[in-house]
């Protein structure tokens, strides 16, 4: 989890008389390759009567150059930013299998365009000592830099110091002592003796207390901590610019943020420019401050916050039921298998071998608990785009006061055991049901494959390609070709009875009734698809009806009271005599 700290720095300088300023180049701005990201920045400048031109230099840092027309007696500039100190690994990162060990050498074209980076200079005695004495045998180029950095950090001894400039190698060295940027110094120029190719980073360092204390080793700062820093950056193929400090003896990771990259230090400094001759006072303040702290393992709520969320939770709870509102649960609860977790139906495909049948095992194991005499409907659900075909959805019903819904849950067909159903056993079964509703059989229509849409579709094969044939590219379409020249275009594939629900009639209460569906040449073509025969009826293809003759079906208002629902056997009583009143009706 991250943690966003302010970061707040001042730069002040007071003159002792009114001065003027040349152009000011303040190099305070994050670099475009910070790793840390920088959700806000804002930069105050004083005096106010300024002319400013952010622009980037030749090595792609930021920088802001200031024009001051007038005489001034103070001269400060406000940086504040937000960074996301969300942790990251320094070492993720792939090298060129040329340069997986060292020694190695760039490519010509890339040494060219890190020439500025490769400069040497004579070496002096003590440094050239130093040099001589690094191990160049063959080694992981990972293993060898971090070797180097921390034989850095043990030999030279940190201190504070406040003179200008940079010291030489040679001067580090010899003192054994040095600022961060006198061995981030030392570290460049050691590394382009070694043939690679490393810059002077100048930024800001950002250290956090940690949560717990370490258990073996040093826990680090005591306090959140910031300051100005200098670190160096050594370029490896297939990486690009590594961090590395020396001071730590780490890899540069969150807490360092660049601001200006460059080859030489001296084009590194935070702000440069002249001024008249004076006296002046600098006054140099950073801080930070955590402004986002999300709960983590190692600093989780506290009692108080927790106490607070109960509280506000039990204050929410009495004014939603003083509203009378109701809350449920809504949404799509996700189960995955035990067994082969990793397949790919568990993860990205829609369907696989086993997981239909484990969601019907699952809702026979839903109903038994929640629903006994509920009411099972399997069919199709979502449609998602992209995918060829919509999702299925199983449906358990049941009702609120407890009477069943259905009776026989040994008539619901199990997928799971073997079984097939052909077209007559569907007409038989509403042959069955418009007798027990008292309707006509007549109006049963009998529906059929689209013959010339499968014959179009296979005209457009590749002439040495079948509805059969495995070089089909969809594999879907594949399928559905096979199945439906399978089983014949001019074969049934199903039945369909309209049916309607009249309104309650005085002395009768409601019935069901049916009519005739007429179409183009007396056949019920479906429209082409996989899905069940319900949802592929070409009720586009009924005859026109106007407006104001079309038998709309009103919804019931919602809030309206709700009807008293009849007893199962009233309902039973209603069905099996067979009084349920003949009718028609149209569409």
């Amino acid at each position: 989890m991250s943690i966003r700290v302010a970061l707040n720095h001042v730069t002040h300088y007071r003159y002792d008389r009114l001065v003027g300023l040349s152009p000011q180049v303040v190099r305070l701005r994050p670099a475009p390759h910070c790793r840390t990201p920088i959700v806000s920045y804002s930069m105050r400048v004083e005096p106010a009567g300024h002319f400013i031109n952010w622009q980037q230099d030749a090595f792609a840092n930021y920088q802001a150059r200031l024009v001051f027309p007038e005489k001034t007696r103070e001269f400060k500039i406000t940086v504040d930013l937000v960074a996301e100190m969300a942790v990251y690994n320094p070492f993720d990162f792939f090298l060129e299998p040329s340069a997986e060990k060292y020694p190695f050498e760039y490519p010509p074209g890339l040494a060219a365009e890190l020439a500025p980076y490769l400069v040497k200079r004579e070496p002096t005695p003590r440094f050239a000592e130093f040099v001589a004495s690094i191990d160049r045998s063959p080694k992981i180029t990972a293993d060898f830099l971090v070797e180097l950095n921390q034989r850095l950090q043990r030999e030279i001894r940190y201190l504070i110091r406040m003179e200008p400039g940079v010291q030489t190698p040679e001067e580090t060295l010899t003192s054994a002592a040095g600022s961060c940027r006198d061995s981030g110094w030392l570290l460049v120029e050691t590394l382009r003796q070694l043939g690679l190719a490393a810059r002077f980073v100048s930024g800001y360092l950002l250290q956090l207390a940690p949560d717990t204390k370490s258990l073996d080793g040093p826990s680090g700062t005591e306090v959140d901590f910031t300051d100005l820093h200098a670190w160096c950056e050594v370029y490896l193929p297939g990486a690009g610019w590594i961090g590395l400090d020396p001071t730590s003896g780490l890899l540069a990771g969150e807490g360092h943020i660049p601001v200006a990259c460059t080859p030489e230090p001296g084009s590194a400094a935070p702000i440069s420019g002249e001024v008249d001759e004076s006296d002046v006072e600098f006054e140099h303040t950073m801080s930070i401050e955590r402004v986002l702290e999300t709960p983590r393992v190692t600093k989780p709520y506290t009692e108080e916050v927790w106490s607070d969320v109960l509280r506000m939770g039990a204050h929410v709870d009495r004014d939603l039921e003083a509203m009378d509102v109701r809350l449920t649960m809504g949404g799509e609860p996700t189960f995955v298998s035990v067994r082969d977790r990793d397949a790919a139906e568990w993860n990205t495909d829609a369907l696989g071998p086993t997981k239909r049948s484990y969601a019907v095992a699952l809702m026979d194991k839903l109903r038994s608990r929640y629903g006994a005499n509920g009411f099972l409907h399997i069919g199709q659900g979502k449609w998602y785009p992209g995918e060829q075909l919509p999702r299925w959805a199983l449906s358990l019903y049941w009702r609120a006061d407890g009477e069943p819904c259905w009776q026989d849950h040994t008539l619901f067909a199990d997928e799971r055991q073997p079984g097939s159903h052909t077209a007559e056993d569907a007409r038989r079964f509403l042959t069955h049901l418009t007798g027990k509703l008292s309707l006509d059989t007549q109006f049963i229509k009998a529906g059929y494959e689209d013959t010339w849409y499968y014959l179009w579709r296979e005209r457009r094969l590749p002439v040495n390609v079948d509805p059969f044939d495995s070089r089909l590219d969809d594999e879907m379409e594949r399928v559905r070709l096979r199945r439906v020249y399978d089983s014949g275009l001019a074969s049934v594939t199903g039945y369909v009875l309209p049916l309607s629900r009249e309104r309650d009639l005085p002395l009768q209460g409601p019935r069901w009734v049916t009519g005739p569906w007429y179409f183009r040449g007396d056949r019920m073509y479906l429209i082409p698809g996989d899905s069940p025969m319900g949802y592929r009826l070409p009720l586009d293809a009924l005859p026109w009806v106007s407006e104001t003759d079309y038998p709309y079906q009103h919804a019931h208002d919602p809030f309206a009271p709700p009807a008293p629902l009849r007893s199962a056997a009233q309902l039973r009583m209603q069905y099996e005599g067979g009084t349920g009143g003949a009718g028609h009706a149209h569409g």
